[in-house]
């Protein structure tokens, strides 16, 4: 593959991956800051950067006290010519975090960035800085692009075990130089106590790192940043993120206008919890959308000739999770919104590639048991004849991109705590109004390995490859941690995926060829 290399930026990499796991440090998982603070303002919660394009980034940053974010930008390590960028205030509003868009840069380029935080009272007082680096989309082809994905972060109560070495997996994804990860949901789980010890099957103890907000399920929006704070990495500053949201971020399964029954809840109203949610998600993450006053998670990330990444939220627009077998559905799992955007989006695009995010499978059955109903989580509910309930939805879709003839769709998604490639083909299903497409699914990062889920025949789907335990809820002790790579060459347009398991090892690859229907 074409993909280029860039030594500076692995030699920093080399430096970091050792403690990329997670910020450990005590400043780092600590709560809210205290104000009775001296000295200059401090960044104990590392940098990260994304929605990386051609021209532009997001940086953010987290401070220990109100200060005045500053990001300096250079071709080199040394920051010479460093180019000076004049951030927000960060204050208590935001619980101490900020975001600066950088734009106008050189596209294909490796960019050198240190945030320095200054007092707001006089700007000469500033801390230490703290670096990081990413590489800006290349607008021309030949470059080539290497990304990876997966996602289920601290699940179970599988949480930082300093003996196992932290999130061990993302020393390997970091070693691989990506250009951008992609997180396909469930980046924390707010709904998951992470206690001080866990029994193993073999004798043993799992030992995490607590934290107070992690002690209980999150409902207050301390608890959803607390939460937010104790899963970030030093990977962030290496690695470029564009990151979607699945319903660990705030509750198991949720769905808009549910009302708990679950009694560790003192706040029964998922829409107040989903509120607080999504504020924690945009002060911790650097997303632009975010700051838009509907809040919307989806978007699209144009990444170059090569490449459009269409980022989907299968959880703001949704119906109530059902038995799912209606024969009309117009609000389905994207809604009509939603759906509408995504159709002009692939329309206009003119990417090569087009890799639509799921936050959830399309075949896999997935269900939504927690009421004791045999509802259904995902789109599949398990009848393999023509499209019922949110199949429907994805049916329209599915013959919007035949009709239209775009081609170059890849889905990839994660969720269901196994790694699998499954090509969906209508000479197999019961709906055929459709052309071949892929679907490759990864994780855990850091949570509970489930067995492989039931496939629904309505699209066909042919599953070619999996690897999944036969118990469920293996710790990450016990192997089954996944994360997907794709290559896209820049020459031939070949788009190569490789599924990965926890120390890079490759199991499974599939090599697509750009343009071609059927493949």
């Amino acid at each position: 593959m074409s993909h280029r290399p860039f030594p500076g930026r692995r030699s920093v990499l080399r430096g970091s991956l050792a403690a990329s796991a997670a910020l450990t440090l005590p400043t780092a998982l600590g709560s809210a800051p205290a104000f009775a603070l001296s000295g200059r303002p401090k960044a104990g919660w590392g940098v990260q950067t994304g929605d990386v394009t051609c021209d532009s980034g997001l940086v953010w940053v987290r401070s220990d006290r109100p200060a005045r974010m500053i990001v300096e930008t250079s071709a080199t390590e040394s920051f010479r010519n460093a180019r000076r960028w004049h951030g927000p205030l960060l204050g208590a509003d935001t619980d101490f975090t900020g975001t600066t868009r950088l734009r106008g840069l050189p596209s294909g380029e490796q960019i050198h960035y240190r945030v320095l935080l200054a007092d707001p009272d006089d700007p000469r007082r500033t801390g230490a800085p703290v670096t990081g680096t990413f590489r800006t989309a290349s607008a021309r082809r030949r470059d080539g692009i290497k990304f990876l994905w997966s996602g289920d972060l601290a699940g179970q109560g599988w949480g930082i075990n300093p003996e196992f070495g932290g999130y061990t997996i993302y020393n390997a994804m970091g070693a691989l130089d990506p250009d951008f990860f992609l997180c396909s949901g469930d980046n924390i789980y707010a709904d998951g106590p992470i206690t001080s010890s866990v029994a193993l099957p073999d004798g043993s103890t799992w030992r995490n790192i607590t934290t107070q907000e992690k002690s209980k399920v999150a409902e207050t929006l301390a608890e959803f940043r607390g939460n937010f704070r104790y899963n970030l990495k030093r990977f962030n500053a290496q690695v470029p993120s564009i990151v979607q949201w699945d319903d660990h971020e705030v509750t198991n399964n949720w769905y808009p206008g549910e009302i708990l029954g679950d009694s560790r809840y003192t706040e029964k109203s998922v829409d107040v919890l989903a509120s607080r949610a999504r504020q924690a998600f945009s002060e911790y993450f650097p997303i632009s959308t975010l700051r838009r006053p509907d809040g919307r998670v989806h978007r699209t990330v144009r990444y170059g000739p090569l490449l459009d990444v269409f980022v989907l939220d299968m959880r703001t627009y949704r119906n109530a999770n059902s038995t799912d077998d209606q024969t009309t559905d117009a609000q389905g799992i994207l809604g009509a919104e939603q759906l509408k955007w995504l159709k002009g989006e692939l329309s206009r695009s003119r990417a090569v590639w087009k890799v639509i995010a799921s936050d959830m499978p399309l075949g896999l059955v997935v269900p939504d048991t927690g009421d004791g109903k045999p509802n259904i989580e995902a789109v599949a509910q398990g009848d393999p004849g023509a499209p019922l309930g949110r199949e429907l939805q994805i049916a329209e879709l599915l013959r919007f991109i035949k009709h239209r003839g775009i081609t170059g769709t890849v889905w990839l998604t994660a969720d269901v705590h196994h790694t699998s490639a499954q090509h969906y083909q209508p000479s197999r299903a019961a709906f055929t109004d459709f052309e071949p497409f892929w679907e490759f699914v990864s994780g855990p990062l850091n949570a509970g390995a489930f067995p492989a889920s039931a496939l629904d025949n309505t699209f066909g789907p042919e599953r070619v490859f999996v690897k999944a335990p036969t118990a469920a809820n293996v710790s990450p002790a016990g192997g089954y941690q996944f994360f997907g790579e794709v290559d896209i060459d820049g020459h031939s347009g070949e788009l190569t995926v490789r599924l990965r398991e926890q120390d890079g090892t490759v199991l499974f690859t599939k090599v697509l060829q750009p343009g071609r229907v059927g493949q």
